[in-house]
């Protein structure tokens, strides 16, 4: 029977998995109390994270979950499903319910290229919101990648029960960005959804062009440097839109780059050792991770932290926090892809915009 996605999403999974692997071999016993001791620490996490930010979001004990691997691919493989779905959902009404739109090979050649990034990536991401999933089957949760947080505790040889307060901090931020700004999820939601509403569907190349769709939304929402190498194939209106993507992309990381710092040696003693051994790893890659930064295009990932975190740093220095929390009062007040790397812009138009 033909895929009536344009992606096979559970080829997929299998291929992800397959790619991601397990992570790191450990007895029983560690796995369960490593388990314990992020949960503990994603709890402590909210009330630094709410002082830190003045953004407050009650947290509750179903809203954070520790997956492995394989858990955070399925979780990912339904947000960019329930995504894209509605795409295929217009090409089958235009061409017929009974027609697939690319074919069960085209869906099957989507779901293994999805796969492979997915798998890359399952093997690296420490953590991540939930936010595409809303409405699908629960509410959006805070993941926390277990066995890739172990792996890189043991990799920057640092001290465990800091280095997974450290990580909770960073994402916590995250899940606070999307509960304390309500209008941010839905209007982050509607921007893709008029991307997507604009694809071309006369287009004779429709299974290629689905999936540099596809390709373009996962570089944009996660890091990869996926863009740029789509871009001769976007229109400018594409070109315009997954830019404003990129740069929100690279507000929310750099702030929780910034917030994840804030707290001091009196909660985390070895935060200065934590930040020094991970922007060494982040900025020296060696072997086998410089080689697969190479590949998925991670650079880019890396410039939405650094450029970020600067912005954000610049904007606290010059008018506060307070000042630097107007970012979050509506879209209009987020930074545009040029203010971004002119802080003192954004801080002027908002001064222009108070009075």
């Amino acid at each position: 029977m033909a895929s009536t996605s344009a992606v096979d999403w559970g080829y997929a999974r299998v291929v992800a998995n397959r790619i991601g692997g397990p992570g790191p071999q450990i007895p029983l016993s560690e796995a369960k109390a490593a388990v314990a001791q992020l949960r503990e620490s994603a709890a402590a996490a909210v009330p630094l994270v709410a002082e830190r930010t003045q953004l407050h979001a009650p947290a509750a004990p179903e809203s954070i979950a520790v997956v492995d691997r394989a858990g955070w691919t399925d979780a990912n493989a339904l947000a960019f499903r329930t995504l894209l779905d509605p795409l295929t959902e217009r090409i089958q009404l235009r061409k017929g319910a009974s027609k697939s739109p690319v074919g069960s090979f085209g869906s099957r050649v989507a779901g293994a290229e999805v796969g492979a990034a997915l798998g890359f990536l399952s093997a690296r991401v420490l953590g991540q919101y939930e936010l595409f999933t809303e409405g699908a089957t629960a509410p959006p949760r805070l993941l926390l990648v277990a066995p890739n947080i172990v792996h890189m505790e043991r990799e920057l040889d640092v001290d465990p029960i800091d280095f997974r307060l450290w990580v909770c901090l960073h994402e916590e931020t995250h899940r606070v960005q999307f509960t304390a700004v309500p209008w941010l999820g839905p209007w982050l939601r509607s921007e893709i959804s008029g991307y997507l509403d604009t694809v071309d569907l006369d287009s004779g190349q429709l299974a290629q062009r689905l999936k540099q769709v596809g390709a373009a939304l996962l570089g944009a929402l996660r890091g990869l440097d996926v863009v740029s190498v789509l871009e001769d194939a976007m229109t400018p209106a594409e070109r315009e839109l997954l830019g404003r993507l990129t740069g929100v992309m690279s507000l929310l990381e750099g702030h929780a780059d910034v917030m994840m710092d804030e707290v001091g040696p009196d909660v985390l003693p070895t935060v200065v050792t934590l930040r020094k051994k991970l922007q060494q790893r982040r900025t020296e890659p060696t072997g086998r991770e410089a080689f697969v930064r190479r590949l998925m295009g991670m650079e880019s990932k890396l410039a939405q932290y650094r450029d970020g975190a600067a912005f954000v740093r610049a904007v606290i220095a010059e008018v506060g926090l307070e000042g630097f929390n107007r970012v979050w009062s509506s879209p209009q007040t987020l930074p545009s892809r040029i203010e971004l790397h002119d802080p003192k812009a954004w801080v002027s138009r908002m001064q222009d915009h108070a009075s």
